[in-house]
């Protein structure tokens, strides 16, 4: 199982991958490595071969961290690694019989091996890619897994279906319309997903884009390092005023907006394909240009080289700053960096900056936990994932578990929107039972997404079924936070997001009250507004502009056919 809290706004965010999951229940007390993983069995499909397995009875003496599978065959041998079953090893050759076992490992070691079991990767796509198999394997999945069980159609004819799609939308309407599943469950590429979370990998012109629908006006809120954007010298604050193919077929956005709404400006940057081309014309100030940007394959950097992590000196006090842009693997070492500056430099008051964040993988939420959690006990639970009740055996539990870098704050101020959602709401939620009214929100409510996504594959058609499975819970169990979080803190204080200032800096409205906060000063509260009620029911509200066109906007929808990385990340093209 592939474990993940992933994204909000209007069915994006969703995901993770091989090795995305919440934590282990702690173990017996000592030194000893977990015991061995059992019950393997193997899935064969086109040069993968996908292993499943049961977590071992002991975990040792503490929580496990991950899980490997080797299988060697043809004198090579290739692994997977990840916090969950299943695990997909690739790079295999068809016809060829390989062995594989399965390790767990803790903070003390790993385990002993699995006992092998043999499987032949096999090109089978053309006799079990049928649409009918597909669909069917779908309906069998949200009928082992779906966390609602009670909502689904008891009688399902997959040939009524011209799509996968359009048959997941069907069995999860009634769930829908319960304002429980916001197009949470959906079908994905599996290879796109392991290459974006393992490495940040994604396609396009590298921009983060919000838009205002009353005034019909669509800004750059975030430009990423090694991108076409950023290269062009499209950054934030910037705004796309007109899109063509070419100069001859500009159309302006404000017309682009009156015929098609904002779907329409997302289908008009084109889709999310290297070598896509489009003429944009970007208005800095007073000045206006117009910039040929071809889209092309990049990593996304999960904190930004240039302003991710950053120490403030403010009225006299040094504060930390970290803005986490998605939950993937590589940001994990990048977190480690940049709180142990905070450590090292002994500050206690911290700004996390979630407002652009979707969510992501279980695990890294569960790091950020534990970097932050510098003065927590290990008996402390951050988190908790609760199956439906015929899958309570893989429920699980996260304590705390302070790392060599952890930080121990006794102030922490969120930064979010009604973009922040699912992992980066798991990572607010845990440490609520703990800080009373020393953590706050500041900018506006968050999406309201207590519930994740395992992943199911059908590695024969390269399909992934993203499934609502888990909710997710704190210390507290609380998880009840559909409309956001504003209802769920003891402090919050309203504030815009100000993108014509840069990002982490005292300058910038979300920034600056945010050390008011910390330093004491009063506020006003986030309401739970009907807009954002709108926005936590999949609904897109229409914004206004403020006075310094400090905009509080929405981030562009998603494209018809959305990547992985647009999925958790808001707004990306």
């Amino acid at each position: 199982m592939i474990v993940a809290a992933c994204g909000g706004g209007g069915g994006g965010s969703g995901a993770s991958t091989g090795g995305n999951t919440g934590g282990t229940t702690g173990g017996s007390t000592g030194s000893s490595a977990p015991g061995s993983p059992t019950g393997i069995t193997i899935a064969t499909g086109n040069g993968t071969l996908t292993v499943s397995f049961t977590a071992p009875g002991s975990s040792g003496s503490s929580a496990i961290i991950d899980y490997t599978a080797s299988c060697t065959g043809g004198g090579a041998t290739r692994t997977a690694t990840g916090t969950s079953s299943p695990l997909t090893v690739t790079n295999l050759s068809n016809g060829t019989s390989y062995s594989c076992s399965v390790t767990a490992r803790n903070a003390v070691g790993s385990s002993a091996a699995s006992n092998a079991v043999t499987g032949t990767p096999v090109n089978n796509t053309a006799a079990a890619c049928s649409l009918a198999d597909r669909q069917n394997f779908v309906v069998a999945q949200l009928n082992e897994w779906y966390l609602y069980p009670e909502t689904l159609p008891t009688n399902v004819n997959v040939a009524n279906y011209s799509s996968v799609d359009a048959l997941i939308s069907a069995m999860t309407a009634t769930a829908r319309a319960q304002n429980k599943d916001r197009n949470f469950t959906y079908i994905t590429s599996a290879s796109e997903e392991d290459a974006y979370f393992n490495s940040g990998a994604t396609a396009g012109f590298g921009i983060r884009l919000g838009y205002d629908s009353t005034a019909r006006r669509v800004f750059i809120l975030e430009s990423f390092e090694g991108t076409p954007a950023l290269a062009a010298n499209i950054d934030r604050g910037d705004e796309l005023t007109a899109i063509g193919t070419s100069s001859s077929t500009m159309r302006l956005v404000s017309d682009i907006f009156a015929a098609e709404g904002a779907q329409g400006v997302s289908n008009a940057l084109g889709p999310s394909t290297a070598g896509t081309t489009r003429v944009l014309r970007i208005l800095r100030g007073t000045t206006s240009r117009e910039v040929t940007v071809a889209k092309a394959d990049y990593s996304i950097e999960p904190v930004s080289s240039r302003y991710g992590g950053r120490i403030i000196t403010d009225a006299g006090k040094r504060y930390g700053y970290i803005n986490l842009r998605t939950f993937i693997s590589t940001a994990d070492n990048r977190l480690r960096e940049e709180i142990l500056k905070f450590r090292e430099a002994g500050i206690t008051e911290i700004i996390v900056d979630f407002r652009y964040n979707g969510g992501g993988l279980v695990s890294t939420g569960n790091l950020m936990g534990d970097l932050l959690g510098g003065n927590r006990q290990t008996s402390e639970i951050f988190s908790q994932l609760t199956f439906r009740p015929s899958k309570s055996a893989n429920d699980s539990i996260k304590r705390f578990a302070p790392q060599s870098q952890s930080a121990s704050p006794t102030k922490l101020a969120f930064i979010t929107t009604s973009s922040s959602a699912s992992a980066s709401e798991l990572v607010v939620n845990g440490f609520i039972p703990f800080f009373n009214d020393k953590l706050a929100l500041i900018g506006s409510n968050t999406y309201g997404k207590p519930v994740g996504q395992i992943a199911r594959d059908n590695a024969a058609c390269d399909d992934r079924l993203r499934i609502v499975a888990f909710t997710t819970r704190n210390s507290a169990n609380s998880d009840a936070y559909f409309n956001g979080l504003a209802e769920a803190v003891k402090a919050s204080c309203r504030a815009n997001d100000d993108f014509t200032q840069p990002l982490g800096t005292a300058g910038e409205a979300s920034t600056r009250q945010a050390l008011d906060w910390l330093q004491g000063k009063s506020c006003t509260a986030i309401p739970i507004t009907s807009a954002e009620a709108a926005t936590a029911s999949g609904l897109e509200p229409s914004t206004m502009v403020s006075e310094q066109l400090a905009l509080d906007i929405d981030p562009m929808p998603l494209p018809d056919r959305p990547s992985p990385a647009q999925r958790d990340i808001p707004g990306l093209f």
